[in-house]
């Protein structure tokens, strides 16, 4: 269970979105995939502003980001992931993830280009995966990140 559960993180669908709890991070699949593996990474924690975060939390920061990038690359050889601190809707500290591709990734057989690269990304798109890609996204992803 993470530190702290905040409405942040319940508005990115936890605990149903959650890949993993790094105790003071936890890693949640991004409702609306950007590229493939988009993800949020949420502090477990109820600052509001980074200058707020707890000393642990902010002592777990970097291996938590490590981690997302060890996963994400494994998984997707994405070409770079991107780190997005916006908080302007949702006010707890977090990052929307966006792995980036110069050749589109798959999954269950089906490619997912990444329609802006190499610019930044358009949040306002979105991958139009059925359920069953996103469920099988969502256990790809848990079962990386539990290795």
């Amino acid at each position: 269970m993470p530190l702290y559960i905040n409405p942040t993180m319940q508005a990115f669908g936890y605990p149903d979105s959650l890949i993993a709890d790094l105790d003071a991070w936890v890693v949640l699949l991004r409702l609306k995939q950007i590229t493939l593996g988009s993800l949020v990474l949420a502090a477990a924690d109820p600052a509001t502003a980074v200058a707020e975060l707890a000393p642990r939390v902010v002592d777990a920061q970097a291996t938590a980001m490590r981690t997302v990038d060890r996963v994400l690359r494994g998984q997707f050889a994405c070409d770079k992931v991107n780190y997005l601190m916006l908080m302007m809707v949702d006010p707890h500290v977090h990052f929307h993830v966006i792995p980036r591709y110069s050749a589109p990734p798959t999954l269950a057989g089906r490619s997912f280009p990444d329609a802006a690269w190499p610019k930044p990304p358009v949040l306002s798109d979105a991958l139009d995966l059925t359920d069953a890609e996103r469920a099988a996204l969502h256990a790809l992803l848990k079962g990386a990140f539990a290795a």
